[in-house]
């Protein structure tokens, strides 16, 4: 039996809290949950300071929050909930410069994920966006809260006043990492999946979750680090760009959004655009970015991790490192296949432990092709030992 049907039949509604200062938008997405048959709507609130009221006495399951409202913004009751009263929330946002680097910090907060709004504000068009609504929310609502509310790494590696280095990392990096990932088991994992003669590149995939895991693993990495890192987190347009620039502002190495034609330089990570797919191709002796907003989404992703390892594998030249993270799914396991066949490839997958939703990670453990699972905090550590290795 569906899972939404059965909480129906046993009266488990998951029970959400509507947050808009938008009479229209919060009955237009009243109505929406309402419409689900796993959904109650228990309550509306008009602004910050309701939502906090509202949480602490109805006690939802799941909340839909806009950022921009009037006396406390979503961002404020955000943090506010978050602390006293922690819930699984889902942001809604307008695709504005400022509303996606509030969306950014939103996720930093710990909301569990966002929708855009295709109209603004006030978006007569909300309709366009409703199943990416209701799936999101139900995601939300299965959520344990630990993923959510577990303290984030605190780690600010030094970055050289100098331009970046692209030296290989073995021997600095220990100077600035402190490693105790067991080191036998992951030279083990080396020699045996990757070649010492080629060149490496690190493919990381994500979804729901994935900005808060993308800063603890890229805050991790030292400046040192001698490889370049391919990521793809799925997201609309108008967003990576601030994921982008918030993450370098956080990090060591450089973080970018990717552009077509450039150059894949160790020691920067290239975030897909929103829209367009991510792809590897070689040009002479040197590897470069070939952006792709053509061909279309797979299974509802462009950007698509899948399409990226299958860029990978037809490089079977190079070496690869490639960590699947906490997302909605199963994106980047038929391209995990392709690349496994076709090329050298080392295959981290995040814990169900530490993963705010055990969907890709899981994919990849249970078509056995994760060499190893580990949790979040320690997914840079592993990254660097293997690279050293």
């Amino acid at each position: 039996m569906r899972k939404d049907v059965d909480d129906l039949n046993t009266g488990n509604l998951k029970k959400a809290l509507v947050v808009d200062d938008s009479a229209f938008m919060r009955k237009l997405i009243s109505d929406f949950l309402s419409g689900h048959p796993g959904i109650e709507v228990i309550g509306t609130a008009r602004n910050g300071k309701e939502a906090v009221e509202k949480v602490k006495s109805l006690k939802p399951d799941v909340v839909t929050m806009d950022i921009e409202m009037p006396i406390m913004n979503g961002l404020e009751a955000l943090k506010e909930i978050m602390s006293n009263y922690p819930v699984p929330i889902v942001m809604l946002s307008s695709t504005t410069e400022i509303g996606a680097e509030n969306t950014m910090l939103a996720m930093e907060y710990g909301a569990v994920d966002f929708v855009a709004k295709p109209g603004g504000a006030i978006s007569l068009n909300l309709h366009e966006v409703k199943e990416e609504i209701l799936g999101k929310v139900i995601a939300a609502s299965d959520v344990e809260m630990s993923t959510l509310t577990r303290k984030m790494t605190s780690r600010r590696l030094p970055r050289p006043n100098s331009s970046r280095s692209t030296v290989n990392p073995v021997a600095s990096v220990t100077e600035t990492v402190a490693f105790s990932a067991n080191q036998s088991q992951l030279m083990n994992i080396s020699k045996n999946k990757i070649s010492k003669t080629g060149k490496t590149f690190v493919i990381i995939g994500t979804s729901t979750g994935g900005p808060r895991a993308l800063q603890e693993v890229l805050t991790g990495i030292p400046a040192s680090f001698g490889v370049p890192i391919l990521v793809v987190q799925h997201m609309p347009p108008g967003f990576t760009k601030s994921l982008a620039d918030r993450l370098d502002g956080l990090c060591a190495i450089h973080v970018k959004e990717a552009e077509d034609g450039e150059l894949l330089e160790n020691g920067t990570a290239y975030i897909a655009p929103g829209g367009k797919h991510l792809k590897m191709i070689k040009k002479g002796l040197t590897y470069c970015v070939r952006l792709d907003s053509v061909d279309p989404p797979r299974m509802g992703h462009r950007p698509s991790v899948d399409v990226l390892l299958e860029s990978a594998a037809e490089n079977n030249e190079l070496n690869f490192l490639t960590v699947i993270m906490t997302g909605m799914g199963y994106d980047g396991k038929k391209g995990m296949e392709v690349l496994r066949k076709n090329g050298k490839t080392i295959t981290l997958a995040e814990s169900a432990k530490t993963s705010v939703v055990y969907g890709m990670p899981k994919a990849i453990k249970e078509a056995g092709f994760a060499d190893k699972v580990v949790d979040l905090h320690d997914i840079s550590e592993t990254i660097i030992g293997i690279i050293k290795s």
